[in-house]
């Protein structure tokens, strides 16, 4: 899979930890940036990773800042995008298999490198299960998006 990582100041470091974790898996990574730790805005890399999975340039995101919580709120504005903070791996694999979760949101002043690793390794395999009661649930879901 092609994976899109982007992150702001606050992440960066994070980001640049899990590239080579996602790379290791045998997917290939678009870094939507940051470029480095100086003070930039979350939500223009929020919608970097939204509109790179939205238009099929990546299958899936990652986005980190600091507590996950604003890019989550920017991110999830986004039609198309079901975005998840995560700092459990059950979370991270159970978001994509129940919800179609398409963006894993991290904080990188919540969780360490280690863990953000092991969610990485949970999300990414994971697939939606299309059962019936998971597609009803998010056939709701998709019609409170269009509600606006």
């Amino acid at each position: 899979m092609k994976i899109v990582i982007g992150s702001d100041h606050a992440g960066f470091e994070l980001k640049q930890q899990l590239i080579p974790v996602i790379k290791e898996l045998g997917h290939e990574v678009l870094d939507a940036g940051t470029d480095s730790t100086a003070a930039v805005d979350y939500p223009d890399f929020a919608a970097k990773v939204g509109h790179a999975v939205l238009d099929g340039r990546a299958e899936r995101g990652v986005l980190i800042c600091g507590s996950g919580v604003g890019a989550a709120v920017a991110v999830n504005k986004m039609h198309g995008i079901r975005g998840g903070i995560c700092h459990d791996t059950y979370s991270a694999h159970q978001g994509v298999e129940h919800d179609d979760m398409n963006v894993l949101v991290l904080g990188s002043r919540v969780i360490g490198t280690a863990l953000a690793a092991d969610l990485v390794r949970a999300y990414l395999p994971a697939k939606f299960t299309h059962e019936e009661r998971h597609v009803r649930r998010l056939s709701k879901v998709l019609a409170l998006e269009r509600e606006g």
